[in-house]
């Protein structure tokens, strides 16, 4: 049997399927009557095998998809009562976590493309004209003279423990929330998360030519770079759960939109959380590292240490290439 033909034959059973979990999901089972109740049963473990007849046969990704997710919300409400363990946070963030990254690499490349372009054009537009600075440099930036700023933190530098930790969390706090942006941007089709990342990208780029423009390249790159790294990568990242989101709107690939939507914000919220310890570690840095300038740190160290924590990130999201395992499918929870 061909594809089409057999998505075609086996797709009622799928929404029939689907209407019983959303009605279990919202009443629990006791709301199914006893011969909904035994369709239920039937379904899934019909549905579990054309789940396997579609993997076995390397079928489409996006059906494969939504019919895992149906194997696992039927399976979720079968056998309730685990509750999430440690162990289970631990497999994602060592293993599914890089898994899943790299089943997506092609949106965190355009997430990552989308800020570099803003960037460049800060950049250049500085270069060209720096009467733009009111429009390229962000706000907080605009009164602030590079070469006094440089001077004035190679003085004062004594930024207590209980301050470095409050600065910490509310750059934790502010990133998290320019995630969760990006990814609920997703919903205007990606138009939004594709404006905020440029946009990103334009403030870094512009200031960065401001300080170069200084003669103050190494200064900012000493002081962005140890937090940037993690930091733009989680922003990517969560940049790419919203285009996952958008790829649902725009090219749901035989799948009724709302199933495609409910498919891929399963993977766009994975993404998302994967984005948490990314952001600890670049909100941990930036309170600390990143705000001691030289002389007490050195340009050469603070980049030096920025190349280290970049190479330890990036080892960790492509371990799963360098296991050499099979791209993240959504495996079924079964």
């Amino acid at each position: 049997m061909e594809m089409a033909e057999f998505i075609e034959a086996r797709r009622p059973h799928w929404e029939k399927l689907q209407k019983l979990l959303d009605q279990s999901e919202v009443q629990g089972l006791r709301g199914l009557s006893l011969d909904d109740a035994r369709a239920l049963g039937k379904l899934y473990r019909s549905v579990s095998s054309d789940l396997l007849w579609v993997r076995a046969r390397s079928g489409s990704a996006d059906v494969s998809a939504y019919l895992n997710d149906l194997v696992g919300r039927a399976y979720a409400l079968t056998y309730p009562g685990r509750r999430p363990r440690m162990a289970d946070v631990w497999s994602f963030v060592s293993r599914g976590f890089p898994a899943l990254f790299r089943r997506e690499w092609r949106m965190y490349v355009a997430a990552l493309l989308l800020l570099l372009a803003g960037a460049g054009f800060g950049y250049l537009g500085m270069l060209v004209d720096p009467d733009a600075a009111p429009y390229l440099v962000p706000a907080e930036h605009l009164d602030l003279d590079p070469t006094r700023r440089a001077a004035e933190e190679a003085v004062d530098q004594d930024m207590t423990v209980s301050q470095q930790a409050q600065f910490s969390s509310f750059l934790f706090t502010h990133n998290i929330q320019v995630a969760f942006l990006a990814f609920a941007l997703g919903a205007t089709m990606g138009l939004g998360t594709a404006v905020m990342l440029f946009v990103n990208g334009l403030f870094l780029g512009a200031l960065a030519q401001v300080y170069a423009a200084k003669g103050l390249a190494g200064w900012f790159w000493a002081w962005i770079l140890p937090h940037g790294i993690p930091e733009i990568t989680a922003i990517c990242i969560a940049g790419a759960a919203g285009l996952v989101i958008a790829r649902a709107m725009v090219a749901p690939k035989g799948l009724q939109r709302r199933q495609a939507l409910r498919v891929e914000a399963v993977t766009a919220v994975r993404l998302l959380f994967g984005t948490l310890a990314l952001f600890v570690l670049a909100g941990f840095i930036e309170g600390t590292v990143s705000q001691i300038h030289p002389p007490k740190l050195s340009v050469a160290f603070k980049v030096t240490f920025a190349l280290v924590v970049g190479s330890g990130v990036y080892s960790y999201l492509l371990s799963d290439w360098l296991r050499g395992g099979a791209p993240e499918d959504s495996r079924p929870v079964a």
